[in-house]
């Protein structure tokens, strides 16, 4: 993506500011403050046109989702599986990111192009199939089954986040540690480490993310048993269609993705860019 540069006539680069805004409120601002709203509608007086805002604002909403639904249970798995998926993901991915960031070997290029197919298949037709896989193998641990489904889907994230990340480590600062006679450890922990870093947590944080708000696997795998956030908000949009309830759970959903989608955020800004390029 380009940037405007300073020839841009001033016109044009207000332009292209006002329709990032203008984006940016349709596409983010007014669903999120729709969905704060519809969170907020008092059970005992509906929402109804031609109302502009609700008549009446409360958190009885909030109090009545968490008391009677599986809500808390659903987020104890969410969080559980995540956090699983996330690490195990991490430790799978991380010998492929390798070979693909350090070494030449042939196939290389098909083998990559290989490790991206589970994200172009659509996500209910991967799950039916990953489910059948399940019961042929005779696994019927809801938990352990949608761990492996979300690991397996989630690979190809870490893998191309972590084979940047390897490509960018310094060959130079490699050989000058073991001229030195460093030990392997010493070497990582110099060599690789401060470039690896940021992509770790980021691999880290992406994954936890798309590991909670994955659906497909998690409501075909786990149904009816092993509940997660989606498939509680899938109950409130789907054949029992109550908005201001999934407007509450979407937010449970979503905010603590966006806070930690900045955190990956600031993590790469962080990175020192002398220590991965070599340039100070």
């Amino acid at each position: 993506m380009t940037t405007p540069s300073r020839s841009t006539p001033f016109w044009q680069r207000q332009l292209l500011i006002l329709l990032a805004l203008a984006v940016f409120f349709v596409a983010l601002v007014l669903p999120f403050c729709m969905a704060v709203l519809w969170s907020l509608v008092d059970p005992s007086t509906p929402w109804a046109y031609p109302a502009v805002l609700p008549p009446v604002l409360s958190l009885r909403r909030w109090v009545e989702i968490w008391a009677t639904s599986a809500l808390p249970q659903a987020m104890y798995n969410s969080y559980t599986l995540a956090a699983c998926v996330s690490f195990l993901t991490l430790l799978l991915a991380t010998p492929t990111a390798y070979a693909f960031g350090r070494m030449e070997f042939p196939g290389k290029a098909a083998a990559q192009m290989l490790t991206l197919v589970p994200l172009v298949l659509p996500g209910f037709v991967s799950a039916i199939f990953f489910s059948a896989l399940l019961i042929e193998l005779g696994l019927y641990s809801r938990f352990l089954g949608i761990l492996i489904g979300h690991t397996v889907g989630l690979l190809p994230y870490a893998i191309r986040l972590l084979s940047v990340s390897f490509s960018m480590v310094r060959q130079d600062l490699i050989d000058a540690a073991r001229d030195l006679g460093a030990s392997r450890v010493t070497v990582f922990r110099t060599a690789y480490l401060p470039v690896l870093k940021p992509g770790l947590l980021a691999a880290l944080i992406i994954v936890f993310i798309l590991s909670i708000e994955e659906f497909a696997i998690s409501y075909i795998v786990g149904a009816p048993d092993f509940t997660t956030v989606p498939t509680i908000l899938y109950s409130y949009l789907g054949y029992n269609f109550i908005r201001p309830n999934a407007a509450a759970v979407s937010l449970i959903l979503v905010v603590p993705n966006v806070l930690l989608m900045l955190i990956a955020e600031r993590l790469l800004k962080s990175a020192d860019p002398a220590v991965v390029t070599g340039k100070g």
